[in-house]
């Protein structure tokens, strides 16, 4: 057998996208997007540096979303820990919780906490 030879194709770039769906929070108040895309700017590590984003990988956002585009290997968990982050340090930590929607967005929801019934109604 012959060994074969490799073609001359390159590799594409493959361009990873992300969202984080603030909608519950922007609805109520409760959080300024500018903020929040500051906060992540400023942490995300590329190459193990804090805030040197360097052109691979950009953040942009609307009125209660903001999208990440990474041209480098990135995690969705990463963006996850960087929410809850952010969400501790506004003591919004024990009233929200981070939830995958699908397999590129991340939403941002209340806890859901379960009434109890009144104690003269128990029977």
């Amino acid at each position: 057998m012959a060994a074969r030879k490799a073609g001359g194709q390159k590799a594409k770039k493959q361009t990873l996208r992300f969202v984080l769906d603030c909608s519950v929070l922007v609805a109520d108040s409760l959080m300024i997007m500018d903020d929040f895309e500051k906060f992540l700017t400023d942490r995300i590590k590329v190459n193990g540096k804090q805030g040197a984003l360097a052109d691979v990988v950009t953040l942009t956002r609307d009125a209660d979303k903001v999208y990440v585009a990474s041209e480098i290997p990135f995690s969705k968990r990463y963006l996850k820990y960087l929410t809850k982050k952010y969400l501790k340090k506004n003591n919004l930590r024990d009233f929200f919780h981070v939830i995958a929607t699908n397999k590129q967005t991340y939403q941002i929801r209340y806890f859901k906490i379960a009434q109890e019934a009144p104690e003269g109604a128990e029977e």
